[in-house]
């Protein structure tokens, strides 16, 4: 297939350590490497894993890490582990995207950007399914999740490749993400080149991009938002808190999973519970065999 190792091979992947294993099947997970886009003469890489012969189209589950956009990689335990996902029927991508340690601001974004314009130009060839197409972020990627599912490209580049797609896709899942740059104090590293640091934290901040008067082009999609209240490197009040709730006042689908006692969450068994509850409740597969 295009963009996939030659060396990847097929390895059976039985149920797992999870707390409810009726989520997995006894199937053949195909794993790989691609490269879903190049800048500079660079390539942007990540993990794809998926069950072989599905019964119907594939849902697809787009995972962005966390590390405040200056550290992390598709293999820490804020992404999903793409076999695990694979085997609950999903087409499961980790990406790795440009650290702002490297390449400033907004090119992460612009990375994720590549990610879903990546699946959607490759949906017929792995037989996916897109009205079940999720992006799952964790911290600054929860950040970039919510930015795609308000914002969308708005005025940030196409690039990577896939220019002829879409960034469209079906709802985001935000897990101790970060929705007003302004109001966070690690928000100081999204530094683009040329621009006065308030002006383009504003622009790259969710909650500025749900309402017409804030600058909306269109409506949110869909968003599951997980937090903590004992959240220290992402406050709870001042970022969750305040973007469902000015998503509710503009009559936004949004589901808000609140907590006490969990910290700076990563992907959790209890919140990957929470993730396929959701899914399954409102975005329910159709029959099998159909689109």
């Amino acid at each position: 297939m295009a963009g996939v190792d030659d060396d990847a091979t097929n390895t059976k992947e039985g149920k797992r350590d999870h707390p409810d294993h009726n989520l997995f099947r006894e199937l053949y997970v195909h794993f790989a490497e691609v490269v879903y886009g190049s800048t500079l003469g660079a390539g942007l890489v990540a993990d794809v894993a998926y069950p072989e012969s599905p019964s119907s189209k594939r849902p697809v589950m787009l995972s962005v890490h966390g590390g405040r956009w200056i550290r992390g990689t598709r293999h820490d335990n804020g992404a999903i582990n793409v076999r695990q996902w694979a085997g609950m029927g999903y087409f499961a991508m980790a990406i790795d995207y440009r650290l702002v340690t490297c390449s400033p601001a907004p090119a992460c974004y612009e990375d994720v950007l590549c990610a879903i314009r990546w699946v959607r130009a490759h949906a017929s060839e792995y037989e996916l399914d897109l009205s079940r197409f999720f992006v799952v972020g964790q911290s600054a990627g929860g950040h970039m999740a919510a930015l795609a599912a308000t914002l969308g490209q708005g005025k940030f580049a196409k690039a990577g490749g896939w220019e002829a797609e879409s960034h469209d896709f079906t709802a985001a899942i935000c897990v101790s993400g970060a929705y007003d740059l302004v109001a966070l104090d690690w928000g100081s590293g999204w530094i683009p080149p040329g621009e006065p640091w308030d002006a383009a934290r504003f622009y790259a901040s969710p909650i500025n991009h749900i309402s017409v008067d804030g600058g909306a082009t269109r409506k949110p999609l869909p968003l599951l938002i997980l937090h903590s209240d004992d959240d220290h490197s992402v406050p709870c009040e001042a970022q969750a808190v305040t973007f469902v709730d000015a998503l509710n006042k503009q009559g936004a689908d949004v589901t808000f999973l609140r907590h006490q006692d969990r910290g700076h969450m990563l992907l959790t068994p209890e919140n990957i519970n929470a993730i396929q509850h959701f899914i399954k409740t409102k975005f329910p597969p159709g029959p099998p065999g159909g689109p």
